[in-house]
């Protein structure tokens, strides 16, 4: 189950293991993607939540700020106090004289090959991810390898949400909202493609995270050039991230 794309998960508490793939720049990994998994962790009764930094993004032909080693050694201490999440690395950069860009929708693909038959894989994320969907590779079938867990923006509605699907994708009504797990709201619908198929999905819509990474490495910068070494930090990241960010001369 472990395999060679994760560090060590911890055992699965329910019969059926329930995992979410969690991916992104992590450049860097801040307190708002904590919250996320946090909440959806609680919200679906996640064993695990692997979080993956991504080689190389398609949508993002310029690359990450950070180099990839930098970006999961700065996940690595983001996560480092959380049983329940795990890093990745199944999302690492291709080998060469392989398709450069990584996509999501083969990364889940050998995931589900790698997990138990039985296991539950998730793909959990963002708002911003999740407005970009309709842009991603094969993006229509991605929630039907692995069903979606949204972190929506404040405001957003379920109109806003079907406007942003794929096309060919539709959404039905979500149930009413629930209190999941304490301070975590919940809303499942449920998706259909043309072909019949369906598939939840997962709305977490009461987080209210705005939190942009380009701001953090921007003002980090200012905080690192003004601080003695080891006495900056910065509100929005775990100050092991922070650390990490004035040791390796990061974003300068």
């Amino acid at each position: 189950m472990v395999g060679h794309y994760h560090e060590p998960m911890p055992p699965a508490p329910h019969e059926v293991p329930r995992i979410a793939f969690f991916g992104g720049s992590f450049d860097p990994p801040h307190c708002g993607h904590l919250t996320i998994a946090h909440a959806a962790q609680s919200a679906l009764a996640l064993n695990t939540v692997l979080f993956a930094p991504v080689g190389a993004q398609p949508l993002k032909p310029d690359g990450s700020t950070a180099s990839f080693e930098d970006r999961v050694a700065m996940t690595r201490l983001a996560i480092a106090n959380e049983p329940a999440f795990a890093l990745s690395l199944a999302d690492a950069p291709k080998p060469a004289n392989t398709p450069k860009y990584n996509y999501t929708y083969d990364t889940l693909l050998a995931l589900k090959q790698e997990l138990p038959d039985h296991a539950t894989l998730f793909c959990l994320m963002g708002a911003d991810s999740f407005l970009a969907l309709r842009r991603w590779h094969r993006g229509a079938e991605i929630p039907f390898i692995a069903p979606l867990i949204v972190a929506s923006r404040p405001g957003q509605n379920l109109e806003d949400l079907a406007d942003s699907l794929p096309a060919g994708l539709s959404l039905e009504p979500c149930s009413s909202s629930q209190a999941a797990a304490p301070a975590v709201e919940l809303r499942t619908c449920t998706l259909h493609n043309t072909s019949g198929a369906t598939a939840p999905f997962h709305l977490l819509p009461g987080l209210y995270i705005d939190i942009s990474a380009t701001a953090i490495r921007e003002e980090v910068h200012s905080e690192v050039a003004r601080i003695p070494a080891g006495e900056g930090h910065h509100s929005d990241l775990p100050d092991r991230v922070f650390d990490y960010i004035a040791a390796h001369n990061l974003y300068r």
